[in-house]
């Protein structure tokens, strides 16, 4: 897979372990294996979002740093979905990122977490 536009960004600490993850979602993805597809884009995206607001530190959101300290992809997202000034469609997808499945193991509304991780990962800066 080559990587997309911001994915090398040099703030992105993270960005092999994120193509790695991204990988791992789409061979997840391609076996039938959509439990660990959605668990790979997670955290593919929880990395990029970690990266982000280590990056924003010094901003008025340094109070959400401390949350990060679990070192959990679901937090870093929730974290970034409450960000201030970050676009709407990132947030929506950090908010997508987010859903829990439902009790039959789907996502509502036809969520695709793989779409939403390279939305979210290439939009960041």
């Amino acid at each position: 897979m080559e990587p997309k536009p911001g994915y090398n960004s040099p703030w992105m600490v993270h960005a092999a372990e994120i193509r790695i993850e991204l990988e791992m979602a789409d061979a997840a993805r391609a076996g039938g294996n959509e439990g660990r597809a959605r668990v790979c884009a997670r955290r593919a995206a929880g990395l990029a979002a970690r990266d982000f607001l280590n990056l924003h530190q010094e901003s008025p959101f340094v109070a959400a740093q401390e949350r990060l300290r679990s070192n959990s992809a679901y937090a870093a997202l929730e974290t970034l979905a409450t960000f201030p000034g970050l676009a709407p469609d990132l947030k929506k997808a950090a908010v997508n990122l987010t859903t829990r499945v439902t009790p039959d193991f789907q996502l509502p509304n036809g969520i695709d977490l793989i779409d939403e991780a390279h939305k979210l990962i290439g939009g960041l800066k």
